[in-house]
Parts: C-alpha cells; sequence; structure tokens
C-alpha cells in the first residue's frame, strides 16, 4: 500500500494543495533545517486543514520531553525522530506514533538493528535514509513490529512515509489494507489517522460484545419501548392516496418517536453502550438538529456530559433545536469553518475525540464514517424496517411494492431497507438534488458523485477532479452532506436499490401537500420521499402499494419553511 508524505510544510496554501492532491500526511520540520517552521505556524496550519490529515513533526536529537511539548502544543500526532535518539522515545511519547529514521549509508549498526528492527519494538515505521545532502534520495519506509503493513515507494520529496499510517482524507482514494475490515462489497473501511485506531478499536469491540450479550439487548428493548415508544405505527394516507390518483401510499411514523425523530434509536443504542464502556461524556455533531437532539436527550436519561457540534448555517436555520439541545443541558458548540454544514461539524467533532478519547465517546448519528459507525447505526435503525415489515404485513397481507426514504448520510433508509432485503420489494432512497444537478449546488453523491473516501470511509462523495470536496446545498440541512454510508453505495452498485433526487421545490410542495391533506407535518428531510412518493404513486396503479419512512416531524422547519416561501 502507498502513502504519500509530503515533509517542509511552511504555509496553509501549501498543506491546503498537498491535501487536494491526495496527500495522507503532512512533515513540519522542527529541526534545524531551510524549511524550519516555527510553533506557532505549525499549529494554526494544523488547525486549519481536516482533521483526517496526519500531521507530523521531524525532529534531530530533541529531548523526548521537549518533542512531546511541540506535538501537544502544535497539534502533530506523529513523531519523525531523525537523530541518534534511543527506543526509550517510544515510552516518553506515548501515545504519540514515532517513525524512527536510521541513516544506512555506511550501513545499519547492531544496537540499531537491535533496538528499531525486532518485531515489538513499537515503532510505527523505520525510514531507510541514505542520507545524501539535498539529493531527496531515500529508501523505502518499513513498518515495524505488529503495526507492519507492507512496502511504501518513494515520494516526490524523498520516501513516503506511512508504514503505520492509516490515511486516507477528504477526497483521497483507499488503500487495501483494510478491504477486510468493515466492507460492503469494495466501499466502506477505516481510513483514519493512526491516533484514531485505538478509539474506533474500542468501540468495535465493545459493540461486537454488546450485540451478543443478552442483558444489553434487553436493556436496550426496555428503553426503546418505554422510554422511544416504539414500536411506531403505520399510517394509510388515504386522502393523499386519492390526491395523487394511483398506488396506495402508506407512512412509517418515526416522527412520533420521542424527540420527533428516527435519530433516538440510534442514540439509545449508542449511549447505552458508552454506559458500558464507562465513558463520562457524549460528543456528536449534527445538521438538522434531530441527532443532536436525540444526544443530548439521552445524556440526560443517563446522567453523562454532552457535546453538540453544529455548522454555523445550520445553527441559524435549526434555532428551536438549538435551544432544545441547551434546555436539555447539552452544549452546542457553532462550527463556522468550511462550508459552516454538517461535514464541518463532523470534523470539528472527530478532531476533539482524538484528545479525549479516553473518557468522552462520539456518538455518531448517521450510517457513514469509518467502521463501526456504518454497522452499529444501520443496526440500531433496523428497529423500522422490523417492525415495518411486520406492520405491512398485517395491514396488506404481503411487504410493499416500494420502500422510499431520504437518503444523506442514509441511517433512516438503510434502517428501512436492511429487513426487507430479502423481499421482493423495489428501494428507492432520495437525496437531495438542491437547486438541480446541473446547477452544481445539490448533495446528491450517488446521484452525482464519484468515488471516493471521506470521514474514514470509502464511498461515493461529492468531489472535485483535484479530490476536493465541492459544497453542497440543500433547503433541509439533515442532506447537506457531500457523502453518503458506505452499505448505500454497495447497494447502488448491486443494482438492489435504486437512488434519486429531489429538488428544493418538490420537496417544500411535498411538505405543504401531507401537511394540508392529512394533518401530518413533515421534516423537510423526509418531504423528499414523499415528494418522489407522490409522483410514483401517480404512475402506479392503485394495487401497488409504496411505503414511505416519514423520518421526522416538520416542527424544527416551520420557520425556515415560513421565510422560504415568502409567508
Amino acid at each position: 500500500m502507498t502513502r504519500i508524505k509530503i515533509c517542509g510544510i511552511t504555509n496553509q496554501q501549501d498543506a491546503e494543495f498537498a491535501r487536494a492532491c491526495g496527500v495522507d500526511a503532512l512533515g513540519f520540520v522542527f529541526a534545524e533545517s531551510p524549511r524550519q517552521v516555527n510553533l506557532e505556524q505549525a499549529r494554526a496550519i494544523i488547525a486549519g486543514v481536516d482533521p483526517f490529515a496526519v500531521s507530523v513533526g521531524v525532529f534531530v536529537d530533541t529531548p523526548a520531553e521537549e518533542v512531546r511539548s511541540i506535538l501537544e502544543f502544535t497539534g502533530c500526532r506523529v513523531a519523525q525522530l531523525h537523530g541518534a535518539e534511543g527506543p526509550e522515545y517510544l515510552e516518553e511519547l506515548t501515545p504519540f506514533a514515532v517513525v524512527k529514521v536510521l541513516r544506512v549509508r555506511d550501513g545499519i549498526g547492531e544496537a540499531d538493528r537491535r533496538a528499531w528492527l525486532q518485531p515489538g519494538s513499537g515503532v510505527r515505521a523505520i525510514l531507510l535514509d541514505t542520507f545524501v545532502p539535498g539529493s531527496g534520495e531515500a529508501g523505502a519506509a518499513l513498518g515495524g513490529g505488529c503495526e507492519q503493513r507492507g512496502r511504501t515507494q518513494p515520494g516526490p520529496e524523498g520516501p513516503c512515509e506511512g508504514g503505520g499510517f492509516r490515511g486516507g482524507g477528504e477526497g483521497g482514494g483507499p488503500g487495501d489494507d483494510s478491504m477486510s475490515v468493515g466492507h460492503f462489497g469494495e466501499f466502506g473501511g477505516i481510513f483514519v489517522p493512526e491516533t484514531l485506531m485505538g478509539p474506533l478499536t474500542e468501540v468495535a469491540e465493545a459493540y461486537e460484545s454488546a450485540r451478543q450479550d443478552p442483558d444489553f439487548q434487553k436493556e436496550l428493548a426496555h428503553w426503546l419501548k418505554h422510554y422511544v415508544g416504539r414500536p411506531t405505527p403505520v399510517y394509510y394516507c388515504r386522502r393523499l392516496t386519492e390526491e395523487c390518483g394511483g398506488a396506495k401510499i402508506y407512512l412509517k411514523r418515526e416522527d412520533l418517536a420521542h424527540t420527533g425523530a428516527h435519530k433516538i434509536n440510534n442514540a439509545v443504542g449508542q449511549a447505552l453502550l458508552a454506559v458500558h464502556m464507562g465513558r463520562e461524556r457524549l460528543l456528536a455533531e449534527t445538521g438538522a438538529g434531530q441527532h443532536g437532539v436525540a444526544t443530548a436527550t439521552v445524556a440526560a436519561l443517563f446522567g453523562l456530559g454532552c457535546d453538540i457540534y453544529m455548522g454555523e448555517e445550520d445553527v441559524r436555520r435549526q434555532a428551536l433545536n438549538v435551544y432544545r439541545m441547551k434546555l436539555l443541558g447539552a452544549n452546542v458548540v457553532s462550527v463556522s469553518s468550511g462550508s459552516k454544514t454538517l461535514k464541518d461539524a463532523i470534523n470539528e467533532a472527530f478532531r476533539v475525540w482524538m484528545a479525549t478519547a479516553e473518557t468522552t465517546y462520539y456518538l455518531f448519528g448517521t450510517a457513514a464514517g469509518p467502521h463501526p459507525y456504518p454497522t452499529m447505526v444501520r443496526d440500531f435503525q433496523s428497529v423500522i424496517g422490523r417492525e415495518a415489515r411486520e406492520q405491512m404485513f398485517q395491514a396488506e397481507g404481503r411487504a410493499p411494492d416500494f420502500l422510499v426514504a431520504c437518503v444523506g448520510g442514509g441511517s433512516n433508509a438503510i434502517g428501512l431497507f436492511h429487513p426487507f432485503l430479502d423481499d421482493e420489494v423495489q428501494m428507492v432512497g432520495v437525496e437531495a438534488a438542491g437547486r438541480g444537478l446541473t446547477t452544481g449546488q445539490h448533495a446528491a453523491s450517488l446521484t452525482a458523485g464519484t468515488q471516493g473516501v471521506l470521514h474514514g470511509a470509502h464511498t461515493k462523495i461529492l468531489q472535485t477532479e483535484e479530490g476536493q470536496i465541492k459544497p453542497t446545498h440543500s433547503v433541509a440541512a439533515g442532506l447537506d452532506y457531500p457523502g453518503v454510508g458506505p452499505e448505500h453505495a454497495q447497494l447502488q452498485r448491486a443494482g438492489r436499490a435504486e437512488y434519486v433526487a429531489v429538488t428544493d421545490d418538490r420537496a417544500l410542495g411535498a411538505f405543504q401537500a401531507l401537511t394540508r391533506l392529512e394533518g401530518i407535518m413533515p421534516a423537510l428531510e423526509s418531504s423528499h420521499a414523499v415528494a418522489y412518493a407522490m409522483e410514483l404513486a401517480a404512475r402506479m396503479p392503485k394495487e401497488r402499494v409504496i411505503l414511505v419512512n416519514l423520518s421526522g416531524r416538520g416542527d424544527k422547519d416551520v420557520d425556515e419553511v415560513r421565510r422560504l416561501l415568502g409567508d
């Protein structure tokens, strides 16, 4: 597997350009060098790039205590040691990763061989440097000890040190070492900095234990029934069906779950897992605010601290949910970087989790991100599909002909789809076409995106030819995201599910229609699914049955709808 690091970064422009080219790691030289960078500069640059960029500090015979201090101050997560440093640095720099450089011009000494090259040494990678000053020539970097992942290739300014890195930021391509973990076909996996591997592994192991623990499952079922209010009903939309003049339209009423959306299903499950792991505080991101409200709610239920990260633009258009979170005791952190929406909130939440994983639990809100989150969120949300399948057999004596659900990250849709995978049901995910696919102002990753890596997983994303994440737009804050869960990407690739896109105007029309015809006010996210279902019903015979997942209620969107409609 090839990993690339560009060393000698001294300004923000170069850092951003390197990441746009798909570079996995950025190197900052703190030793005496023409490319030396001061600590304040490095700190500002690292804070300004996405948290999935591996930052490496380069040192030569700097005391371990000073190295550690510089890493902590600047935000670097890897120390690259070029001098005569000894193995004691490994213990003194824990939990930071270490790359050790061995100069091979005159051969490697026996002491070096014993200290650094034996299995289990703990070093993340060994760099064999030919040490020809100014030439840029070097040998390959070798993964060390148990972390070995194969050889890397020479890079543009010397070696690609990274045998020990799990890289891959926004727009990067996946390597082959993660293909066996958390994948759905060719999608999914774990593409994160080494500092996140520990926390993710711990969550994965805890979840695998919990899913096989009858006591955990019994406790989860208790909270879903007595706190969330499950099962939620399936409702036949008589007047909406008559208006469309074709197939029957049913709603799975997740808007009736406690807090007003499907997000509570996953929040209860993960919060219970956090309690079992002994965590004291929850971290979460949110776009539409419903996941933030659900996380703040379960934090109050289980007596946990709670920090919610939310893009500045979403804070504006979801003011009601922001206030609800604060009433529940959560600390709402407004994120002003990037597009100031969900993507940026996720970036910031991951950044904080890296530094606080021993005491905090990241309660990820959708079926995207690195393993185990896509699987775990899907499993917690599959209660939707399990209930709906039984309820539709009671109502119609069979499974529906169509399942329709909105798709941003994709948790409500995969929760509905998954229990029906063995049924002869057509599954349709509805993305946000925004102001139109041809305008570029949309959030339709599956419909108009390409393969890449975003927030730790290989999936379909909206990116430029250079690998930069594109800005997105949707009237629904919860769909305003430039990626999608990897299982949806695989369902599309396999032809098992179809994905379409609905514009802002069509979603607003469906919001008004369902409200006036059925007295049910849908979330703007769910309105995309309702809009497509209405159009589908109109061209289908009356004996066909469509089930729409009404993933949330529209109270949160009233002010935004009023503004958009000019009322």
